[in-house]
């Protein structure tokens, strides 16, 4: 027993390590697995083709059909340059003054519109740029302010959010991605404006400190040093001209478009269309023996992602070769993420199959009786290990859901709050030093763990924690509104 806990622990530092290095999941996954099940005694070939591959298998029938529609929009958003019209028409709007304000609310609007992370990151990053120059604000702020509008409350707290973690808690707790309104909109404003206080607390506390834009950062320096440079010299900052050249009205409401149809169409499939269908055939063995509750929350957001596309193409017309070209594109852009995450669940089956497991499980929901406190606790846990906010809830819920569900219904809790409280868990800990989403803002930026890291601890990891902690309270207090 003791060993194959060992197993355990030594497989997870494994699969840490070595994602932090930037090794692909794809390939240290079933590596780090096979670790703990050769010290449990388990077999290695049985659990890699019976448990790994199933469940891999599983989490891409569920849910590729979102990768894919989202990387396409995501690449078609960037092609068309409406990503950037939307947010440098912000930025123009409220002048760089609210600098920080403005990264967070492009970020997140960006994000809450179903754009995937890398492609809100590339699309900011310039723009944030300019921004933090003109405003002279130090650059080590520059990827807290992006972290918090794309990886806490526009992820997972907003209702109608088409991310993939607000869309997996659908599948398990029959949902859709608009449960428990009331409660997802509190933790948001609460999310947004603790990072928010912190974001204009710190850039006050570097400029007491004598900071600002053009300070050399590490990598500059080094660069300096490897060149032979006596003194490393910034980049020079944004150009008058190209600060002022920033979209017009029109084109940042046309940018905007598609965002708003996204956020539209789920919550008219969600509340209209899906339920008027007869859906009667979905009990049938060919179609999966499920319900519309099971599969409600996947259609309604593939729907609306699909809108977002066609509305992209009909916007301009005259583009469309070039945009039939972004299709192929994003296509292949989804593959990589979604056998990144499919891989790191493929982990948590062969992990949860492993005798000693039972103890880890007992573990878990020995800290509490509320199914509200396990479901949060065991998805923090699991998504800060794992360095993956939609594999850690994957796992969880593949693992514990369940028991969950089943201990929610015999204590009445609603399996609205159940869904808004495991979405939000899986956005705090998982934003720790080896998620890879967080080194590559960090590359992006051209800026150290040690120069920007703290400020996205605290924004991405503390304030979010802050965040679902009153959810759970009020929810449970008064239940979900």
């Amino acid at each position: 027993m003791t060993l194959a806990l060992l197993g355990i622990v030594i497989s997870l530092a494994v699969l840490i390590t070595l994602a932090y290095r930037g090794h692909s999941v794809i390939a240290v996954a079933p590596f780090a697995a096979a670790i703990a099940v050769l010290m449990s005694g388990a077999p290695l070939l049985a659990s890699y083709t019976q448990i790994f591959m199933p469940a891999l298998a599983g989490f891409m029938a569920s849910f590729f059909p979102l990768f894919l529609v989202g990387a396409i929009f995501g690449r078609l958003m960037t092609v068309s340059g409406y990503a950037h019209d939307f947010a440098g028409w912000i930025s123009g709007l409220l002048g760089p003054r609210f600098a920080i304000l403005i990264t967070v609310l492009a970020t997140a609007l960006l994000t809450y519109g179903g754009v995937s992370a890398w492609v809100v990151v590339f699309t900011i990053f310039p723009i944030a740029t300019s921004l933090f120059a003109e405003a002279d604000i130090p650059r080590r702020l520059m990827p807290a302010a992006i972290a918090l509008g794309i990886f806490t409350f526009a992820t997972a707290a907003l209702p109608g959010s088409p991310q993939i973690h607000n869309t997996i808690p659908t599948k398990y707790f029959g949902t859709n991605t608009f449960a428990a309104p009331g409660l997802g909109i509190l933790g948001a404003i609460i999310v947004f404006a603790l990072g928010m206080l912190w974001l204009d607390r710190r850039q006050k506390q570097l400029a007491r400190a004598g900071e600002s834009f053009s300070d050399i950062t590490e990598a500059e320096a080094k660069e300096a040093r490897r060149l032979g440079n006596a003194d490393a010299v910034a980049p020079e900052q944004p150009t008058a001209a190209t600060t002022a050249d920033r979209p017009s009205a029109v084109a940042g409401l046309i940018g905007l478009s598609p965002v708003i149809a996204i956020v539209a169409v789920n919550a008219l499939c969600t509340y209209v269309l899906l339920p008027a269908l007869d859906t009667s055939y979905l009990a049938e063995e060919k179609f999966g023996a499920t319900s519309l509750d099971g599969v409600a929350g996947i259609w309604a957001v593939t729907v609306a992602m699909l809108a977002g596309i066609v509305l992209v193409f009909l916007l301009r017309i005259s583009a469309a070769r070039e945009y039939v070209d972004a299709l192929t594109e994003g296509a292949k852009n989804s593959v990589l993420p979604v056998f990144t995450t499919a891989s790191e669940v493929g982990y948590g089956a062969v992990i949860a199959s492993l005798a000693v497991f039972a103890t880890v499980r007992d573990g878990i929901f020995g800290i509490s009786d509320n199914p509200i406190v396990v479901a949060a606790a065991s998805t923090s846990g699991i998504s800060g290990l794992t360095g993956s906010a939609s594999g850690g809830l994957t796992i969880t819920l593949e693992t514990f859901g369940e028991d969950l569900s089943r201990m929610a219904a015999d204590q009445a809790i609603p399996m609205d709050l159940m869904h808004r409280v495991t979405a939000m868990a899986a956005t705090g800990f998982d934003s720790l030093p080896h998620n890879g989403a967080i080194i590559t803002l960090l590359l992006v930026c051209g800026l150290s763990h040690r120069e920007s890291y703290k400020d996205i601890f605290v924004v991405t990891v503390i304030v979010p924690v802050v965040g679902l902690l009153a959810v759970m309270g009020l929810g449970l207090a008064v239940g979900t509104f």
